[in-house]
């Protein structure tokens, strides 16, 4: 073994001679033995082709994902401001909060220094080093250092991931992956990267990605103890049969064919997790792409284009499926009954609460003319028939049964403040009125924890359960009805009408730019997640 370590080590002075690693220890960013931007992990961790031949690099994966680009959402710079805006008193405690899952690695630094984490100094002087980690959002070393120590428990969450540090000794910190290294490759990249790969299957664990993905907000003036649960699709998943059966990673990470994890001496590896974060923000990385040079966005146009067709892919193919059936009332109307089936391991939509998904359900007759439709999607991005989206204060309630066109079913939480006014301020949200987001396969309501539980009609209609729920819609028919069409479709948006449209009321850089791109692009707003269609003839 000592022999093999002797080439490797002269491998590596060879391949840097050659320009192959071309970033030296010297200048890499501040505090080395903590963190390093994603540059250094690209170089090695790249131009990965499996035995299919398809690309698999983690790192140009990585770069077009929302987690390469946390930094950089527009939409979350607005929101920051915003909450700052309402609450100038608790700037301070606003940015350090946010940074933490948003700028992780900067924030973790000004941590470790008994200092707050901010955001807009950093977005302001990018030049500064520690800047250049705030920018690189949610990095290779961020998930790869992370220690399994408080693992699932309540002092993970709220970004309360652990990083080791042991700079009195000397060693290499170390990063994290799910394979056995061998002494040789090991040099290699302790050489290259100043860190020392080490194998850790807790990187392969949902509680890793619920380290900042289960977020409880502190409301303003609140109680001691008092919380709201912002996001928390890791305690929904904990709470449905999935926990048994697949992890965040399975979905999000899907594994490649057999492929090797780095360029440079690199064996071929079975179970090699994909860095594409499949998840449900597409609208945004579009966005990226389209505005990247007032958000200083790195990633290649056709990386960005491709993680968002894979994003839209995954929503389409793997999140939804719908039913229905179509009865001829004695009365002469048409019964539709639709079901809607949730095929994710969490509620559907799931996480931050601007996500709403909802039924645009369309009749028409033999000669097209339209009978019946409810849920239609304006150009603006709102959603005829929903009363929140006509009035910030009211909202659309669930629906067991509808009549009216002017109703639709839409799966959304809806938030209150302290005075049981409709909010979309998360500083000032105390509870939902309404959480009637599709519930996971093996979901139990009677015995969801509050953070979870369903809220609002919903929790009383006998057809809302695990993993679906059904609507009946009641179709008035002409006299002359020969023949009806039905289709439906399940549509989602990452970010609703309202969670976009409030940031109006705010003039500030941020806001006003988000508003402004939301405007621009709110016609292509919204993703199909499923669909079906039937006709009946009438006798």
């Amino acid at each position: 073994m000592a022999g093999k370590v002797r080439l490797v080590v002269e491998l590596v002075t060879a391949l840097s001679l050659l320009g192959i690693f071309t970033v030296q220890l010297a200048a890499q960013t501040p505090d080395h033995t903590t963190f390093t931007d994603s540059a250094q992990c690209i170089a090695c961790h790249s131009n990965l082709l499996d035995e299919k031949g398809e690309n698999v690099s983690i790192g140009h994966a990585w770069r077009s994902t929302m987690m390469a680009h946390s930094a950089r959402d527009p939409y979350w710079q607005a929101s920051v401001r915003r909450e700052i805006q309402d609450h100038p008193t608790l700037r301070q405690n606003i940015e350090d909060t946010c940074s933490t899952c948003h700028m992780p690695m900067a924030r973790a630094l000004a941590a470790a220094r008994d200092e707050p984490g901010q955001v807009f100094a950093h977005l302001t002087d990018t030049s500064n080093e520690e800047s250049v980690l705030a920018l690189d959002g949610v990095s290779c070393t961020v998930c790869h250092r992370m220690e399994s120590t408080n693992f699932g428990e309540e002092s993970s969450f709220d970004g309360g991931f652990l990083i080791a540090t042991d700079k009195a000794s000397g060693n290499p910190p170390p990063v994290y992956g799910p394979f056995e290294v061998d002494d040789g490759l090991r040099r290699i990249m302790s050489s290259a990267s100043g860190f020392e790969p080490k194998t850790g299957i807790h990187i392969q664990q949902s509680e890793l990605c619920a380290t900042c993905h289960t977020l409880f907000t502190r409301p303003v003036h609140a109680a001691p103890g008092e919380r709201f649960p912002e996001q928390v699709p890791y305690l929904e998943w904990r709470h449905s049969s999935y926990a048994s059966e697949k992890s965040c990673q399975d979905c999000h990470m899907p594994e490649a064919a057999p492929a090797p994890i780095s360029s440079v001496l690199g064996e071929t590896r079975d179970g090699l997790s994909r860095h594409a974060f499949r998840g449900g923000n597409a609208f945004m990385l579009k966005l990226l792409d389209l505005y990247r040079n007032e958000l200083g966005v790195t990633a290649p146009a056709e990386e960005l284009q491709r993680s968002a067709a894979i994003t839209e892919a995954h929503l389409r193919n793997e999140t939804a499926r719908l039913q229905m059936d179509l009865e001829l009332e004695k009365d002469g109307n048409l019964l539709v009954v639709i079901g809607v089936h949730n095929l994710a391991g969490h509620k559907l939509p799931t996480a931050y609460p601007s996500r709403r998904a909802w039924l645009h359900v369309k009749a028409h007759n033999s000669d097209g003319a339209v009978l019946f439709e409810s849920g239609a999607l304006r150009a603006d991005g709102s959603i005829v028939g929903n009363d929140n989206d006509v009035d910030p204060l009211t909202y659309e309630p669930h629906y067991i049964e509808i009549r009216d066109p002017m109703n639709v079913q839409i799966y959304e939480p809806i938030l209150l403040d302290r005075n049981d006014s409709v909010t979309t301020g998360l500083l000032n949200a105390v509870s939902y009125v309404k959480d009637n987001r599709l519930l996971p396969s093996g979901f139990d309501k009677s015995s969801a924890s509050d953070a979870i539980r369903v809220q609002g009609t919903a929790d009383d209609d006998p057809d809302f359960t695990d993993g679906s729920d059904k609507v009946r819609y009641r179709i008035k028919l002409n006299d002359d009805t020969k023949e009806v069409r039905v289709s439906v479709r399940l549509l989602f948006q990452s970010i609703g009408f309202r969670w976009a449209t409030n940031l109006a009321d705010y003039d500030s850089a941020e806001t006003n730019r988000f508003v402004g791109y939301y405007r621009a692009n709110s016609s292509v707003s919204a993703v199909e997640l499923a669909s079906v269609e039937s006709m009946r003839r009438i006798d």
